[in-house]
């Protein structure tokens, strides 16, 4: 038995160890869009909304939200860690690799290092970034420059800011964000318990 306290735990952590992000922070909203059947599989394939990460991620994101924070806004999860097992399931219901990583291959969120997010306000409400988490078009590319100004400044924003906390984007997917180097992590399996 040991008589760490619950800040030494984590003081000790390896940064490639998968954590919950809520045990580090509460300043985040989880709307994990794979827990619920309100995505573009249209099918759950998570048992609950969680989100898992390597500690180096999160501790990357956590410094990103404090940032997002001081002018009055916070990051919002659609998607963390994804399990290898999950991702196999996802490709079974749509095997399109312009949607879907192959499992063969798997993806930064099969190895804890990306998220998918967007940013909200004071009151609650979505900042807008033009399109819907998910939606599949040229729209959700950050080069697809026809868009209202604001929500290209909302982009370029957001963008700035992860990019700072190097965090870096998927040219297609405006939420997409991986942090640097997570590709050294190994491909996981790790599966989480629901409460």
């Amino acid at each position: 038995m040991n008589n760490f306290s619950q800040n030494e735990k984590k003081a000790i952590l390896h940064d490639t160890t998968f954590v919950n992000i809520n045990e580090y922070s509460k300043n985040f909203v989880l709307d994990i869009k794979y827990a619920t059947d309100d995505n573009f599989l249209k099918k759950k394939v998570y048992d609950c909304n969680a989100c898992y990460l390597r500690y180096k991620t999160v501790k990357q994101l956590i410094k990103a939200n404090k940032e997002f924070a001081q002018r009055g806004y916070r990051i919002k999860l659609f998607d963390c860690y994804r399990p290898l097992s999950v991702q196999k399931k996802m490709w079974q219901i749509v095997s399109n690799p312009n949607y879907v990583a192959n499992p063969e291959r798997g993806s930064i969120h099969n190895r804890g290092g990306a998220v998918d997010l967007t940013l909200i306000d004071k009151q609650g409400n979505d900042v807008n970034m033009g399109t819907a988490f998910d939606h599949f078009g040229k729209e959700s590319s950050h080069t697809y420059t026809n868009l209202p100004q604001k929500v290209l400044e909302n982009r370029k924003w957001l963008k700035e800011i992860m990019k700072k906390h190097h965090f870096d984007s998927l040219e297609s997917e405006w939420w997409h964000y991986s942090l640097e180097g997570a590709r050294q992590f190994q491909l996981s399996n790790f599966n989480w318990q629901c409460n």
